[in-house]
């Protein structure tokens, strides 16, 4: 049997003697496509990569369940000082009992079961970084569920990735710009990232930057901050063998030491990278739009069939 939730500061106290933890929601189906359980697999290793702990809905299978194995994988391999289990799933006692007692998966888990699904929700936020996976309605549940949290006070504002793996969340991310255009929302500080170079980058700089947000402005600004400059780190990362704290540190004594023109220079440089990676993702926007109408016409096409058939 796992362990019985404790009260919530309870619980905050002793998560925070672990370092930062990293929430994952994602689903508990695999999807069709590889990619989707290769990629998951990977966050996890990035997860122990990055000295961090991961917290989880607890699933043995899925996306969370390759979320999860990779952690251990990536745990055992560094031969960790620290042999507490590297991750913590949250359930409730009804869903535990789903999940087989000899799963080695589930063993090497530390277990806290929460009394109901709003506890188990909101000691998952608890965590100090939250990542969106590909998922479904549950995903989508939190994701909606962490937002409404946020906007209303509920929620300590926090850094929110979304893992946009083979652009699974394109149409997502569009309906939650519409809404906050059309104001019937505030701006969420989502960070998007498209692969796993990306999120590592995203992790480290969380990492060299990360504070509590005072209010959502601030969290908005400071992930508008990071998403315009990761690009920039990217680029490099890409065209040499330097590391995102290196660079990072290049960064800042220029801002600090720069003359004016270098100063000037490496803005240009960070809205050049900036733009080149907005411009990559409006044609991957326009490819999907394309695929999108041409569904749309197959359907019609179909349905004009129909209506001749009932007509004659």
């Amino acid at each position: 049997m796992g362990t019985i939730c404790p009260d919530f500061n309870t619980f905050i106290e002793q998560n925070k003697k672990d370092g930062i933890r990293v929430f994952v929601a994602g689903g508990s189906r695999a999807g069709n496509d590889e990619i989707y359980v290769e990629e998951a697999y990977n966050l996890g290793r990035k997860i122990v990569k990055m000295d961090f702990k991961l917290d989880f809905g607890l699933s043995n299978k899925g996306i969370m369940g390759a979320v999860a194995r990779g952690v251990l994988d990536k745990f055992n391999e560094k031969q960790c000082l620290d042999k507490t289990s590297p991750i913590q799933g949250i359930t409730t006692e009804e869903y535990y009992k789903l999940y087989p007692s000899d799963d080695d998966l589930i063993k090497q888990t530390e277990v806290i079961v929460a009394k109901t699904l709003e506890e188990r929700k909101q000691k998952l936020l608890a965590a100090d970084f939250v990542v969106f996976a590909p998922g479904g309605v549950g995903t989508l549940d939190e994701l909606a569920y962490d937002c409404v949290a946020m906007q209303d006070g509920l929620l300590d504002i926090k850094p929110f990735i979304i893992y946009n793996v083979n652009g699974f969340f394109h149409h997502l991310l569009e309906f939650l710009k519409a809404i906050s255009q059309t104001g019937f929302a505030d701006p969420v500080p989502f960070i998007v990232v498209d692969n796993n170079e990306e999120l590592e980058i995203a992790f480290r700089l969380l990492k060299l930057r990360y504070n509590k947000c005072e209010n959502s402005k601030q969290a908005y600004a400071n992930a508008r901050q990071l998403v315009y400059e990761l690009p920039y780190f990217y680029k490099l990362k890409q065209q040499k063998n330097v590391f995102v704290e290196d660079i990072f540190a290049q960064i800042e004594n220029v801002r600090i030491n720069g003359t004016v023109q270098e100063k000037q220079t490496l803005d240009d440089e960070i809205e050049t990278a900036y733009l080149e990676k907005e411009i990559e993702r409006m044609y991957d926007r326009l490819a999907k739009t394309g695929k999108d109408t041409s569904v749309v016409s197959d359907k019609l096409t179909r349905l004009k069939l129909r209506k001749k058939k009932v007509v004659k």
